[in-house]
């Protein structure tokens, strides 16, 4: 894939910043020529140093009104803590006050976010029957007609959906195992993942996927020097070191800390990319590109993100459009 067809996004992280942080990091994105927008739907942070976590619609409204770059959530849970027929209605919303620069990414969620209201945390397995009903579930609404669904883990009685946008939402599956990327590959009408695994996209395009688009998503930590970055990165985000299964089954933030205390930041600066080195982002950010992701987009960890808007608007931009 040449580099002058990959996009390259900015990542809102919604556990890190406030409303109107977010909202003045989106401004500042599409100044400094990113090509669109990730935003992060969590209803807890990772961790109690993050810090915050607004409801990720309302910040989509107030979104559509500051920028006009196209907005994807990465990702939305369509299952247990929100009915699908709530998230099709705040998606369409969405989707019409963004001219349909809206596309709804979905995945099977964390327990962290979705056990909330005291609902049984489901297998892998019946997490992903889940997810495929609740996109169809979402698509049968979005066709304007009153609908009726019951079924197995659904029930939807004469809804309709009144504010609509002039073309459905597209739906993104967010998949990391081999079960989850090929649903995506099924169902999905593009794929989102966050690990730069050449196999992953190509199980995701030979099983069905096709040339439908790739997204995929990182964090970096720009700060005045590496020894800074990675001090902030191993604060405030070394839960994203916790391997395996995990991230999906521990239900609240205390976790999450009691475990990431066993990254260390060490492990930390060998996988993030931090400091000023334009070279350094750069080197984080083509794996992406080399695995065969159509859009990359890059969320920048800790408070100094203006200074990395200007390093990327000026350095690192330019670098990864060339041929």
């Amino acid at each position: 894939m040449r580099r002058d067809s990959v996009r390259f996004g900015y990542f809102l992280s919604s556990e890190e910043f406030t409303p109107d942080e977010l909202v003045a990091q989106a401004r500042l994105a599409e100044e400094a020529g990113f090509d669109g927008l990730w935003i992060s739907d969590h209803f807890h942070p990772w961790n109690d140093e993050q810090g915050q976590s607004p409801f990720v619609w309302s910040v989509i409204g107030a979104l559509s009104q500051v920028t006009s770059l196209p907005v994807t959530t990465a990702v939305t849970c369509p299952t247990v803590r929100t009915h699908p027929a709530i998230i099709a209605q705040a998606a369409a919303t969405s989707a019409a006050m963004l001219g349909g620069r809206f596309v709804l990414g979905v995945g099977t969620g964390e327990a962290l976010n979705e056990h909330i209201l005291g609902d049984v945390w489901p297998t892998v397995d019946v997490r992903l029957e889940m997810l495929e009903e609740a996109v169809q579930v979402m698509r049968e609404l979005w066709s304007g007609d009153f609908v009726s669904h019951r079924g197995r883990h659904y029930t939807v009685d004469t809804a309709r959906i009144y504010t609509l946008p002039a073309e459905p939402p597209k739906v993104y599956v967010s998949g990391f195992g081999p079960k989850a990327v090929d649903l995506a590959a099924r169902i999905g009408d593009g794929y989102v993942a966050t690990m730069p695994d050449p196999d992953l996209i190509s199980r995701f395009r030979d099983n069905g996927g096709g040339d439908k688009p790739a997204q995929g998503g990182t964090k970096v930590c720009y700060a005045d020097t590496e020894d800074e970055g990675v001090k902030l990165a191993h604060r405030l985000w070394r839960n994203s070191g916790v391997p395996g299964e995990l991230s999906q089954v521990l239900p609240s933030p205390r976790h999450f800390e009691q475990v990431s205390e066993l990254v260390t930041e060490d492990m930390t600066r060998e996988s993030v990319a931090a400091g000023p080195d334009p070279d350094t982002h750069v080197a984080a950010i083509q794996p992406f590109v080399e695995a065969g992701y159509d859009e990359v987009h890059i969320g920048n960890m800790g408070p100094n993100w203006e200074g990395f808007m200007r390093l990327y608007r000026d350095s690192v931009l330019p670098r990864l459009r060339q041929a």
